[in-house]
């Protein structure tokens, strides 16, 4: 019993601690998921990401991000890359 404990502890410790980052699904997140979580997206590119999604549908990868929204480029991608998710 000590050892599941302990066992379970050190799982929950871990959980919190880890450098794992949450993805975030560009063709499903909301508008306020997008500008909470992606750095450098505020509120206005975050709605401009939605609808560019949905005028034109979902986006292909990071690239395709970048030229189809305004205000969305290379630099933005790359502060991004492990957190975003096609």
């Amino acid at each position: 019993m000590r050892r599941f404990l302990s066992t379970l502890l050190l799982s929950t410790t871990l959980m919190f601690i880890s450098p794992f980052t949450w993805a975030v699904n560009v063709n499903k997140a909301d508008a306020k998921t997008l500008a909470a979580e992606l750095n450098g997206v505020g509120k206005a590119k975050a709605e401009a990401i939605v609808q560019e999604r949905e005028k034109g549908g979902p986006f292909k990868d990071g690239a395709d991000l970048a030229k189809r929204v305004r205000g969305i480029g290379p630099a933005i991608i790359a502060k991004n890359r492990d957190k975003l998710q096609f």
